[in-house]
């Protein structure tokens, strides 16, 4: 039995729409937990097929630190100017800020790193492992590890978020874009730090 409860509960916690809501705990049959992750595989499926639009609105979100030391601009966008001024988009775009205040990342995501940047970082690792006396094949997974590895890092979209451990920036936004029903996408970002 679903109760109206049930559904403000989920409805505080997802920002789904009450209807969605009311479907998903039908179809867990009433379990609140199940409800929750499956609003968040159908938000998934809703970005999913939101990648081909156009965003032609945003906004241009600043943080600077408190010591004034350490500053950022970003540019996010969505599709209407209407998702642009809501909360949950400037809320989004905060919290992009901070994470890139924090863990400086140095791009995006892994498409834009250019095709030379991670040659010299494989080279120093082959160096450290070259004299390891690991097989070849071993070897090559290790450099593919640590190249994954630190792309995750220097890229924003692949970052774990600073606030969350279980969910990396990207799921932020895919997140939000199930609240919001519009593709959201970082453009670009600036970090200034002295």
């Amino acid at each position: 039995m679903v109760t109206i409860d049930q559904i403000k509960q989920l409805r505080e916690e997802t920002g789904s729409a009450p209807t969605q809501i009311k479907k998903a705990l039908e179809e867990t049959k009433g379990d609140v937990d199940k409800a929750r992750e499956l609003l968040r595989v159908w938000g998934k499926n809703v970005s999913i097929k939101k990648v081909s639009r156009e965003t032609k609105s945003g906004l241009i979100e600043t943080y600077l630190h408190a010591n004034a030391t350490i500053g950022v601009m970003l540019d996010i966008r969505c599709e209407t100017d209407f998702v642009a001024k809501s909360n949950d988009f400037k809320a989004l775009s905060h919290e992009i800020c901070l994470q890139i205040a924090a863990m400086k990342p140095l791009y995006v995501s892994d498409t834009e790193i250019p095709e030379g940047f991670l040659d010299g970082e494989t080279r120093i690792w082959q160096e450290q492992i070259k004299d390891s006396g690991k097989p070849q094949a071993i070897v090559a997974q290790i450099l593919e590890g640590k190249l994954n590895k630190y792309k995750q890092e220097i890229c924003l979209l692949s970052q774990t978020w600073i606030k969350d451990d279980s969910k990396s920036i990207k799921n932020l936004i895919e997140d939000t874009t199930a609240k919001v029903g519009e593709k959201i996408e970082v453009k670009k970002f600036a970090r200034f730090e002295i």
